[in-house]
């Protein structure tokens, strides 16, 4: 069993867990209606009243809400307190260039911080760590909530934020930086710009935990970033519309991430029909907050991909429920010729081969009539000049999950464009 940072929440049985979120959906819903206009709308559209939420089965019968509905709304429509009440205001960037807005009263914070301290925590981070926060501050909830999270735990932080990956190295080595979080792809840049100035992570650095999110990962990817490091690498999953990062995490382990159910509702429902799936079933994540008090949210579409992992209690002692490891998002699946693909389908073909290098990108282009998909990788520094017989192998296992043809080209290192933030892994030309 692993240590915990709140073992008596961590551990509730499940009849324990079920009585904690009916009462606090009830509390939530209750509040929606009496102060939120757009939800007690949306209620009464569906005949139902707050006293009508009887069982966890009545959830289903509350609508969903999505980033359009939180568009529609801004800045403060979705509001359950005065906005005097806010002491905190996070946003995401929106397609549309509306952002979506998310406010936080002093009880959110406490409750945001308490959830980063759980994950980070089964992460490995400890007093005394020395912990590297490199995703962005500011609007973004990213860099906030690691820090919060690690000065409540007692780690230092070194709030570094995003960018300027030589100076990332540097402090890591001067100030013996021992844990870091960030985005899983620029783990991968952070060891190339290492390498290029004659640092190699794993003998001189004394990083050795790692806890990555804001992006879908494959556990190939994990396994890559944990060689590269020699590092313990861990998953957390989050988003701003449910406070940030710290809705769960992947614990040693590493079966699927557990849910911090006493906060969340976790529901998988088929993304064309919003029906549930069943365990074990892929569908689309959606997620009630349970606690947030400034702006609570009732059965939110996340446009995550996973599943419910129909396994019994985890060997961590965790009793939370988990989901498998976030595929990618609805929206980031393509259709090549009608055949839907996930860009985690071919990372996970591609990061199999010692012989691949941190980096690849799909193009879609049209040929004439037909879609074609050209998966672009970049070979590991040891590799010869010449790669047909690389090329061929990631072909035929191409091929085989994918169901048609791609083209394979292997790049020397360092060909395709990097990014300090998430990785660009799809280039649709065929929109342009």
């Amino acid at each position: 069993m692993d240590e915990m940072w709140n073992k008596g929440s961590e551990t509730l049985d499940r009849e324990s867990i079920k009585r904690i979120q009916l009462r606090r959906l009830r509390l939530a819903v209750r509040r929606s209606y009496e102060r939120v206009p757009f939800y007690r709308s949306a209620l009464k559209g569906r005949g139902l009243h707050p006293e009508d939420i009887m069982s966890l089965d009545d959830l289903k019968r509350i609508p969903m809400v999505s980033k359009i509905d939180l568009r529609e709304n801004y800045p403060f429509g979705l509001l359950a307190v005065p906005r005097e009440a806010c002491v905190r205001v996070h946003a995401s960037s929106g397609t549309t260039g509306k952002p979506t807005l998310v406010m936080y009263t002093r009880e959110d914070i406490r409750n945001w911080t308490e959830l980063m301290c759980r994950c980070l925590f089964m992460s490995g981070l400890r007093r005394g760590d020395i912990f590297q926060v490199t995703p962005g501050y500011g609007l973004f909830t990213g860099g906030l909530g690691f820090h919060y999270g690690g000065e409540a735990l007692g780690a230092t932080v070194i709030p570094t934020g995003t960018g300027n990956t030589e100076r990332q190295v540097n402090l890591m080595r001067d100030l013996g930086t021992t844990m870091i979080a960030g985005i899983a792809s620029y783990a991968l840049h952070i060891a190339e710009v290492a390498s290029e100035m004659g640092i190699d992570v794993k003998k001189d650095l004394q990083v050795r935990k790692g806890i990555f999110g804001a992006e879908a990962w494959s556990d190939s990817i994990m396994r890559k970033i944990s060689d590269i490091w020699d590092m313990d690498c861990h998953d957390i999953y989050g988003m701003s519309e449910m406070y940030g990062p710290g809705v769960g995490c992947s614990c040693s382990y590493g079966e699927g991430l557990h849910i911090w159910e006493d906060h969340f509702i976790v529901e998988i429902v088929d993304p064309s029909t919003g029906e549930p799936v069943g365990p074990e079933e892929e569908g689309e994540v959606v997620l009630t907050s349970l606690t947030k008090t400034a702006m609570p949210m009732l059965r939110f579409r996340t446009r995550d991909v996973s599943k419910i992992l129909d396994a019994g209690r985890c060997d961590c002692g965790r009793t939370h429920l988990r989901i498998a490891r976030v595929k990618g998002r609805c929206d980031d699946a393509f259709s090549i010729n009608g055949v839907k693909v996930f860009p985690g389908q071919v990372e996970h073909v591609l990061m199999k081969y010692p012989e691949v290098g941190m980096n690849y990108q799909l193009v879609i282009e049209k040929v004439g009539a037909l879609d074609q998909l050209t998966v672009l990788v970049e070979a590991g520094v040891a590799l010869a000049e010449s790669h047909p017989s690389l090329e061929s192998a990631l072909f035929r296992e191409l091929r085989t999950v994918l169901g048609f043809q791609p083209r394979v080209r292997v790049l020397p290192p360092m060909s395709i464009e990097r990014s300090e933030g998430k990785a660009k892994r799809v280039l649709d030309l065929r929109k342009k």
